[in-house]
């Protein structure tokens, strides 16, 4: 049977008359590096917000690590959310600091590292930074974590194209040696999905295809070309 990191049925979620989710079923394997994909407005973000407890849905279940998202769930999830900010005076190494000792899991020397492969000084202050910088700086307080669960939500906004592919290759030698599930939103398809080893098409709240990346290859080429293609109106059979 399957080690399932994350697990949801009929989930479903309102904002208003906005329709986030409308009945979604997905599970997420564990240790699986998975692109969670689809159009602005599918559902994705709230999605993430409710593995971290932060909303909870209207109707249906859903469960992270083996239990219900919360509190206690809350330890073992490293969250960055799609407009994530730091406090603008603290420097970089405070910034470290700060969230040593406040994050559970989080590795000083890790963050360290990661900052002098992308190049980010470790005196200079957030407020002196370009969105760049900014960008990666929080995904470096992510991704130096070592919890269970990262989930990252368009990582990559406001990081440079030149910069991606840099960067996106730190990111796959880091991760290596780790068991770790970690599931990313972003736009960026065609840079980032060799990262992908499982993924989640969605679109207008509910979830269309689930599966092995090298299966929906095997099935219908490239996913950047799947992405594109369907997102056009082309139709796929669902594979969860």
């Amino acid at each position: 049977m399957t080690d399932w990191a994350v697990k949801g049925e009929a989930l479903f979620k309102s904002y208003g008359d906005n329709k986030a989710l409308s009945g979604l079923d997905l599970a997420i394997p564990k240790n699986k590096i998975v692109g969670i994909l689809g159009p602005n407005g599918c559902g994705k973000s709230t999605l993430f917000r409710m593995m971290t407890g932060l909303v909870k849905p209207d109707s249906g279940t859903i469960e992270v690590l083996g239990k219900t998202p919360g509190w206690r769930t809350n330890r073992e999830i490293a969250y960055l959310p799609d407009r994530a900010r730091w406090y603008p005076n603290h420097s970089v190494r405070q910034a470290f600091q700060w969230a040593e000792s406040f994050f559970p899991g989080f590795e000083i020397e890790s963050a360290v590292k990661l900052a002098r492969y992308m190049d980010i000084d470790l005196h200079l202050t957030v407020k002196g930074m370009s969105r760049g910088q900014e960008a990666r700086l929080m995904l470096i307080l992510c991704i130096a974590r070592r919890v269970p669960l990262i989930v990252l939500d368009e990582p990559f906004s406001g990081i440079d194209v030149i910069s991606r592919e840099h960067i996106i290759d730190g990111i796959i030698d880091f991760i290596g040696e780790r068991e770790q599930t970690i599931l990313i939103s972003t736009h960026e398809i065609h840079e980032i999905e060799g990262m992908f080893e499982y993924v989640l098409l969605m679109d207008k709240g509910k979830a269309l295809w689930s599966g092995d990346i090298e299966e929906l290859r095997a099935q219908h080429g490239s996913l950047h070309t799947v992405f594109r293609s369907f997102y056009k109106r082309s139709v796929i059979t669902n594979g969860s």
